[in-house]
Formats: structure tokens, C-alpha cells, sequence
């Protein structure tokens, strides 16, 4: 052996097989289960808007009651991501998920046995909510930030993307079950199917790449060792106080919300309905909106593509701005069967959908440092309590006006105020990140 090579070791982070070549990097075994725990999460999510009809003909509840269940949902899945991340970082992600995962599997069955609203409220709105927040958006930026430093915009879009999958899986076949089946079947399958996502969990999840003696992937040194950390509820109240000094968190929070408005709380909850008001059958409307979910996998990864590239601040702006256009559209577009218009406006929707995500996950790195996963959770908070606020009055809107119309224009209008927030972010430009304290 030379001295050269002597002093040379061999990448941590490349791990080789026998025959020379290098190994998979553990960090896409880690992804891949990542992707499967984020797929099954967003099909939970996605069956409320399939039992609204059902749960209407059946307890003869309103649409802005049943939605009520939707808006708890999805503000607790908001308001539980910052304080899921801390719980990561304090106890492990396994647990955290496999826990999360559990709950979402009692909340579901016990639906079963519901026969009040506020029954609705406390299973699919308060567990259900809980166990899917703790699996948002801070999960996959605590799994990208631990295991990835190349390639990081990717595998957040990837993700990300991995909600509009669900999305596409479980709409086409949650709406079949309820309609031949009925609601009770659609409930039975995701409390079944959130318990078997729990073990590829408990058997292949890792906490970090030093945990198997590797780098991230990517990374030429090791990052330092994490610090130890006191109470989670403690840290993220404390890194929500520190990140509220910076402009740039409250315009991020602000256009955050507009999107979780225009997405989660109208289009993901009300568009079935809206589309049934007009004659379309609901397996029909289930099909075009897990169709928008195809179309949200390739605009998501695209943009996480693009993130590693352009200016996030200038991606915000484009994404927000198409998407008010395609709103404004919407009610001159649906129709009691498939015309090639709303087949338009599905592709062009879809592409939008969760495309703010990557770039919104790159301005909170840019400006708070280690704390983004936390940050981003709390953003994560203001988006659900958008999308939670719009679901509920969408719901009320329909029962009093007799139609949806005046909450896609509505929408519409929120899109070109996110535009205006993601313009001001270029003045932030100048503000350093948020000081990290531990």
C-alpha cells in the first residue's frame, strides 16, 4: 500500500459491495419507507370527502356539520406538526410514527360505532387528525434533513408527492367500497391499512445515518453530533418564539395558509361534492380527483427538481399565481360527465397541487438553520388552519347558497394575495436565519 492510499479512507457514505461496486445508500431505504408511511397517510386523509353524501343520507346530518369533523382534522394535523418533530428528535421516529400510525387505526374503526356528530369530531376529526399530524410535512423534512444532503429538494418533492399517491390509490377504491359497500367498509380498510404500514416501520426504520456507522448520503463528513434536548412542547414553543422575530416566517406562514386553503380545505374536501351538485356520479369525481393526484406526483417532483436549481421565492410566486387562474375557472367547468374542460383543469390543477411544498421546505433551511423541520411544522400549522377554516365555510356556503361558487372565486382571490406575500419575501432577503437556541 502506498503512503498516498494509506492516508486516504475509504467514503463512509459509500458503502461497496464484495464485487467492488458501490451499495444502495441505507438513506433510499429510509426514503422508501418514508413514501409508504407518507402514501398510506394521505389515503386516510382523503376519505372524509368520500362519506359526506353517505353520512348525509344516512344520520340526515348537513354538509357544514360533517365538515366540522374535517375542519378539527385538519387543524390538528397542522398544530401537530411542529410538536411531532420536536417528539422525533426527543424519542426516536419510529415510535413517534408507529404511535401516530395506531392512532389513526382506533379513530377510523371506531367510527364504526358512531351515531352523534361530535362522535364524527372525536374519531375522524380528533385521532385521526392527531395520528396523521404527526406523519406531515416535518416528518419528511426530518427524514430528508437526517439522511440526505444532496438531492435534498428532490426527495422532499418526492415526499411531498407521495400525498397526491395516496391520494390516487385509495380515492378510486375508498369510493367504490362506499358506494357498493357502503361508508363502514371505506373505514374498516383504512384502520386495517394504517396497522400494516406500522410494520415495515417497527422493521426498517432507522433514526440516523451514524446509527449504521454512515454519512447522509452524499455529505463528505460527518454533520455534528445532534444535541441532547429537553422537552419537546418546551422546544417548539421556544423555536416558534425565535423563528416569530423573522419577517420571513410570517410570509411563509401567511401564503402557506392561502395554500392549504386552496388545496386540503376547498378542492380536497369539497370537490366531490361540487362536482356530484352538478350530475357527475361520485366515483366519477373520486376519479378525477385522484386523477389531479397523478398529475400532483410529477408537478411535485418536478418542482423539487427545480428547487435544487431556481429561486424558491420566484417558484412560490409562479405556482400560486397559475393556481388562482385555474380556481377562477372551475365553476364555468364542471359538468354532470367528462368534458375535455375539466380534464384540462385537472391536469393543470394537479401539476400545482402541493408544488409549493420543496421550495416553502428550502426558504424555512435557508432561514432557520438545524430548526427547519420544527419551523416548517409550524408553517405546516398555519396551512392546515387555512385548509380547516376554508373546509368549514365551504361547507356553510353550499348549505345557504345552494352551490359552490362564490368559494372558488374566493379561492381565486386568496391565490393572487399568496403572490403578493411570495413577492415581499424578496425585501427579506437581507435578514439572517433565526437564532438557533437549545
Amino acid at each position: 500500500m502506498t503512503e498516498r492510499s494509506a492516508l486516504v479512507p475509504t467514503p463512509v457514505s459509500e458503502p461497496t459491495a464484495p464485487s467492488g461496486r458501490p451499495r444502495v445508500h441505507y438513506a433510499w431505504v429510509v426514503a422508501a419507507v418514508s413514501l409508504l408511511v407518507l402514501l398510506g397517510s394521505a389515503g386516510f386523509r382523503s376519505t372524509p370527502s368520500l362519506m359526506m353524501d353517505a353520512l348525509h343520507n344516512e344520520f340526515g346530518w348537513s354538509l357544514g356539520t360533517i365538515s366540522v369533523a374535517t375542519s378539527v382534522n385538519l387543524t390538528l394535523y397542522g398544530l401537530t406538526a411542529p410538536f411531532a418533530a420536536a417528539l422525533m428528535d426527543r424519542f426516536g421516529v419510529r415510535l413517534v410514527v408507529v404511535c401516530a400510525l395506531l392512532t389513526i387505526s382506533v379513530g377510523a374503526g371506531l367510527t364504526m360505532l358512531m351515531r352523534e356528530p361530535w362522535q364524527l369530531v372525536l374519531c375522524w376529526g380528533v385521532l385521526v387528525g392527531l395520528g396523521s399530524g404527526s406523519m406531515a410535512g416535518a416528518f419528511a423534512t426530518t427524514i430528508t434533513g437526517r439522511w440526505f444532503q444532496a438531492r435534498q429538494g428532490l426527495v422532499t418533492g418526492v415526499l411531498t408527492a407521495a400525498g397526491a399517491a395516496g391520494n390516487l390509490v385509495f380515492l378510486p377504491v375508498g369510493a367504490w367500497l362506499v358506494e357498493q359497500h357502503g361508508w363502514r367498509s371505506a373505514v374498516v380498510v383504512v384502520s386495517l391499512a394504517a396497522s400494516a404500514v406500522a410494520v415495515p416501520v417497527l422493521l426498517l426504520m432507522r433514526e440516523r445515518p451514524a446509527d449504521l456507522g454512515l454519512l447522509p448520503y452524499g455529505a463528505t463528513e460527518a454533520p455534528p453530533a445532534p444535541a441532547a434536548e429537553g422537552r419537546a412542547l418546551a422546544r417548539s414553543l421556544r423555536v416558534l418564539r425565535d423563528a416569530a422575530k423573522v419577517r420571513a416566517f410570517w410570509l411563509l406562514a401567511a401564503s402557506f395558509a392561502i395554500c392549504g386553503a386552496t388545496t386540503a380545505g376547498l378542492v380536497g374536501t369539497h370537490f366531490i361534492p361540487a362536482a356530484h351538485d352538478h350530475g357527475m356520479p361520485v366515483t366519477t369525481a373520486a376519479s378525477l380527483l385522484a386523477l389531479i393526484g397523478v398529475f400532483d406526483v410529477l408537478g411535485t417532483v418536478f418542482s423539487g427538481w427545480l428547487t435544487d436549481r431556481v429561486d424558491s421565492r420566484l417558484l412560490l410566486t409562479v405556482y400560486y399565481g397559475l393556481r388562482g387562474l385555474s380556481l377562477l375557472l372551475l365553476p364555468q367547468l364542471l359538468a354532470g360527465s367528462l368534458q375535455p374542460p375539466i380534464l384540462a383543469f385537472v391536469i393543470f390543477y394537479g401539476l400545482d397541487w402541493v408544488a409549493t411544498v420543496p421550495p416553502t421546505v428550502a426558504l424555512c433551511r435557508r432561514h432557520f438553520g438545524e430548526d427547519a423541520p420544527i419551523v416548517f411544522g409550524w408553517v405546516l400549522a398555519a396551512h392546515q388552519i387555512g385548509a380547516a377554516v376554508v373546509a368549514g365555510l365551504a361547507g356553510l356556503a353550499r348549505d345557504a347558497l345552494g352551490n359552490y361558487d362564490v368559494t372558488w372565486y374566493g379561492a381565486g382571490a386568496l391565490c393572487v394575495v399568496a403572490v403578493g406575500l411570495c413577492l415581499a419575501l424578496r425585501t427579506a432577503r437581507s435578514e439572517g436565519p433565526a437564532p438557533v437556541l437549545r
